[in-house]
C-alpha cells in the first residue's frame, strides 16, 4: 500500500495529507472578493462608470492642491486646445484599432466550405461522444450542457465510492471519500450557479471556472497509479471518472472561446457607440471653449474646471470601456492557460 502524498494538503479542510482542494476560483486564487468583483464579476458598464468617476474626481481634486489654478492656466495658455486636440486623435486611432480587432474576431467565423465543414464535424463528434457518456442527447443551451457534464462527474464519483466501499484498504477508502466529497460539493455549487444563467453574461463562464476539474484529474491518476491492488471494477470506475472529468475541459474551453468572441464583438459595438459623442464633445471643446468661457465658481472651484473635467471624462469613455473588458478577458485567459493537471499558481502548490 503506497503512502499518501503529503504535499497535497492545501484544500478546504486543511488537514495534513488531505487530497481535497479549494474548488471555486476565488478560493484557489486566494484573492479578495473585491478584487475579483472588479476584475471579473461586475457588469463591465458598471466598472466603466466607476473608472470614469475616478478620473473625474481625480481631475477635480487635483486642481485644489496644484498651483497655479486651472482657470489661470487655461486663460494664459492653450491647455484646453492641447488636451482635446490630442483626445480627438486618440479616439479616432483607438476606434480604428477596435474595428480591426473586431474584424480579426469575425474572421474566425468566415472561411472556405472545407474549413466550416471541419468545424462542424469536430463539434458534432464531441457532442456525439458526450451524448454517449450522458446516455441522452446533449442540451443545446450552454449552461444546461455544462450542468449535465458536472452532474455526470458527480455520478461517476459516487460510483467510484461505491466500488471501493468493500475494500479492506482503509486509506484507499478515505482518499476516495475525500475526492468524492470534493467533486460532489463542487458540483452542487457549480450547478446552482449554472441554473438559469444565460450565455452572453459572465455567469456561465464564471460557473465553469469554479469547477476545479484539473486538480481532480490529477488525483484520479495518482490513486490509480499508487494502489496496485485495485480490482478490475475499481480501475474501471477510476477510468470512467477520469473520462468524465477530462470531457469537461474541452467543453469549458469551447464556452470560454465563444464568450471571448461575444465579449470582443460587444466591446467593439460599445466603443463605436461611445466614440461618436466623445468626438463630438472633444470637437466642441476644441472649437468653442476657452479659459474665459465659463466665468464664476461652484463649490469653490472654477466652473470651467468642472466643464473641462466632465468633457475630458466623456472623451475617455471608449478607452475606459476597453480597459474594463480587457481586464476580464485577460484575467480569465491567465487563469485558464493549462487544460491538463498543471498547477501554475503558487497558492495551489
Amino acid at each position: 500500500m503506497s503512502e499518501r502524498h503529503g504535499d497535497s494538503n492545501d484544500g478546504n479542510s486543511g488537514g495534513d495529507g488531505e487530497i481535497s482542494t479549494a474548488n471555486t476560483m476565488r478560493e484557489r486564487a486566494d484573492e479578495s472578493r473585491l478584487k475579483l468583483r472588479l476584475l471579473l464579476e461586475s457588469n463591465r458598464l458598471v466598472v466603466t462608470g466607476v473608472l470614469a468617476a475616478f478620473v473625474f474626481v481625480a481631475f477635480v481634486v487635483s486642481s485644489a492642491f496644484i498651483y497655479p489654478t486651472f482657470r489661470s492656466t487655461a486663460i494664459a495658455g492653450d491647455v484646453i486646445e492641447t488636451m482635446f486636440s490630442a483626445m480627438i486623435g486618440a479616439v479616432i486611432t483607438g476606434t480604428t484599432l477596435v474595428v480591426t480587432i473586431n474584424q480579426l474576431v469575425l474572421s474566425q467565423e468566415t472561411g472556405p466550405l472545407g474549413d466550416q465543414r471541419q468545424r462542424m464535424s469536430d463539434a458534432m463528434d464531441y457532442r456525439t461522444y458526450a451524448s454517449e457518456l450522458l446516455g441522452k442527447t446533449t442540451p443545446s443551451d450552454p449552461s444546461a450542457f455544462l450542468s449535465e457534464l458536472v452532474r455526470l462527474n458527480e455520478k461517476r464519483a459516487n460510483e467510484l465510492r461505491d466500488a471501493v466501499e468493500e475494500s479492506e484498504n482503509d486509506q484507499l477508502r478515505e482518499e476516495v471519500g475525500e475526492l468524492t466529497d470534493s467533486i460532489t460539493g463542487n458540483a452542487d455549487t457549480v450547478t446552482d450557479q449554472l441554473d438559469g444563467a444565460e450565455f452572453g453574461t459572465f455567469e456561465v463562464l464564471s460557473a465553469a471556472l469554479n469547477f476545479n476539474y484539473s486538480w481532480k484529474v490529477f488525483h484520479v491518476e495518482r490513486i490509480r497509479e499508487e494502489y496496485d491492488n485495485l480490482t478490475d471494477g475499481q480501475r474501471t470506475a477510476l477510468d470512467e471518472l477520469r473520462t468524465a472529468l477530462v470531457m469537461f475541459g474541452p467543453a469549458r474551453e469551447h464556452i470560454k472561446t465563444l464568450y471571448f468572441q461575444w465579449a470582443l464583438v460587444s466591446l467593439s459595438q460599445l466603443i463605436l457607440y461611445a466614440a461618436v459623442p466623445a468626438l463630438t464633445v472633444a470637437g466642441i471643446m476644441l472649437a468653442f471653449v476657452g479659459g474665459e468661457s465659463f466665468p464664476g465658481a461652484t463649490l469653490g472651484l472654477a466652473n470651467v474646471l468642472w466643464v473641462v473635467a466632465g468633457a475630458f471624462t466623456v472623451t475617455l469613455i471608449p478607452f475606459l470601456l476597453f480597459t474594463a473588458y480587457v481586464l476580464r478577458i485577460a484575467t480569465v485567459a491567465k487563469r485558464t492557460l493549462a487544460m491538463e493537471p498543471l498547477i501554475l499558481r503558487d497558492s495551489q502548490r
